[in-house]
């Protein structure tokens, strides 16, 4: 694999500086490195206390590698610093005719703004907020207006071939449930029961899985393919087997366009609570009156759904919002590279070695060095609202996707952290609170194809950083 590592030295030069390094590393972490087979020299590693003046630790820590999800703390950074804790996004919904005994004699147009927190539960509420201004049947149909984010069409399988895996969602003006819906799997006596949850208008599913009674529950997911049998997409086809020690099991699915999946889940959940959408919208622009304006949680509360569970469609449309935001509509990825560019240098932050393709960390090029995430770290320290930045962070050992990380030791319960992990880059940042009450800023990049055997080793450095391992080895 071709070495990451952007310097000018000479050859003579870097092996000497990275044996000086290796030689300052804790030995225990760089066993642990060495028995994952990853070199030192794929390997970035940044630990310092927020209010110390030097680290304890700073190996190639200008190294420009790939942070996976770790990108997702500067896109959170960003949006503090240019949003503030309290933004929200708005969605607006129009009516292009009157409102008279529960009827709109017209279309219903919904507007997009990016709201990336738009769930079942939220768009229940919109809804219902809605009934509430008297709308109980819309004869004229649905416009959906997306127009606020501009993106080039994408094919949300060139990323790994999983065009349906929901980490791969396009984002979207307007994205219903993170653009995912639920397939819902059991055992049955005529073989396996399946179920879209919410069930699309116009959606069949085939049901052509086997029920194996003898399989252990090991790998269901992988014994399941899923893809349409018509170009129109209305048909889609399950095969393979299912293990009937599963039981019941949840298989969420992204299967459209974020405007599509919007349009059928809005009219699945406007049937359940008992309106009635019917009608064509008429050809060509039309003339509407505002009918409801529908806040989001604000952004202290979106980061944490955002870095807890590291959900990348989220992260897009924060990425564009920031752009829409500092340049005006539409968002595009252009905007929001600058509106993080400027958000960090605002800040006092180098962004030299930063590449920015989507702000959430699901990309082969973005790239950053371990110093910069390190002095993002310490800029959120020194901002007033470094309470949110924090609390948004995935905690070691208890939630997110820490939640079986990191028990048992000393960082359990004890460190926000930011997980990142592509096919080739494993990564881990945030803050540790040390055994004397000090916060210490932890970054640690590793771009290798063994990338996700350095496990052990997070753990390891981690735990150094947590027990004051470096207050101790300044001690003389």
């Amino acid at each position: 694999m071709r070495s990451l590592f952007l310097c000018t030295w000479s050859l003579a030069g870097w092996l000497a500086a990275v044996a000086v390094h290796a030689a300052a590393l804790p030995p225990a972490f760089v066993a642990a490195l060495q028995r994952a087979n990853i070199p030192l020299d794929h390997v970035a590693v940044v630990v310092q206390p927020l209010d110390a003046d030097k680290p304890w630790l700073a190996h190639q820590a200008q190294a420009a590698l790939n942070p996976a999800s770790v990108m997702k703390l500067v896109t959170s950074f960003a949006a503090l610093v240019q949003l503030g804790p309290g933004f929200t996004w708005t969605t607006e919904i129009d009516a292009t005719g009157a409102v008279e005994n529960g009827r709109l004699d017209g279309a219903l147009v919904v507007r997009g703004q990016g709201d990336p927190s738009l769930t079942l539960e939220r768009l229940w509420l919109m809804q219902r907020a809605l009934r509430a201004q008297g709308v109980r049947q819309i004869s004229g149909g649905l416009i959906l207006d997306s127009s606020y984010f501009e993106l080039p069409e994408t094919d949300s399988g060139a990323f790994d071939g999983e065009p349906f895996a929901p980490y791969n969602a396009p984002a979207g003006a307007l994205v219903a449930n993170f653009n995912a819906l639920t397939l819902r799997l059991r055992p049955s006596a005529s073989g396996v029961t399946m179920a879209l949850d919410p069930e699309l208008p116009g959606v069949t599913l085939v049901n052509r899985v086997r029920l194996d009674e003898t399989a252990a529950c090991n790998g269901w997911r992988e014994a399941l393919t899923s893809g349409f049998a018509d170009a129109a997409r209305f048909e889609l086809v399950i095969e393979g087997r299912y293990p009937l020690a599963c039981g019941e099991q949840l298989w969420r699915i992204s299967l459209y366009e974020p405007a599509r999946t919007f349009d059928g889940v809005f009219r699945a959940l406007w049937r359940e609570s008992g309106g009635e959408l019917a009608g064509t919208p008429p050809a060509g622009p039309a003339v509407s009156v505002p009918l409801l304006r529908f806040s989001s949680e604000p952004l202290a509360d979106v980061l944490k759904r955002l870095n807890k569970h590291s959900n990348n469609v989220m992260a897009k449309n924060l990425f564009l919002t920031l752009g829409a935001q500092a340049y005006g509509a539409p968002g595009t990825p252009e905007k929001g590279e600058r509106a993080v560019r400027a958000a960090l240098q605002q800040a006092g932050i180098a962004t030299g070695k930063l590449v920015l393709e989507n702000g959430s960390g699901l990309s082969r090029i973005e790239r950053i060095s371990a110093a910069t995430l390190n002095q993002v770290l310490r800029a959120a320290w020194r901002s007033p609202w470094y309470a949110e930045f924090e609390s948004a962070l995935p905690i070691a050992g208890l939630d997110g996707t820490l939640s079986r990380r990191f028990n048992g030791g000393d960082a359990h319960g004890r460190a926000h952290l930011k997980t990142g992990s592509l096919r080739d880059a494993s990564a881990l940042a945030g803050v540790v609170l040390g055994a004397d009450g000090q916060r210490i800023a932890f970054v640690m990049l590793v771009n290798h194809a063994r990338a996700a055997q350095a496990v052990e080793a997070q753990r390891v450095l981690l735990e150094w950083a947590a027990t004051g391992g470096g207050s101790r080895a300044a001690q003389p």
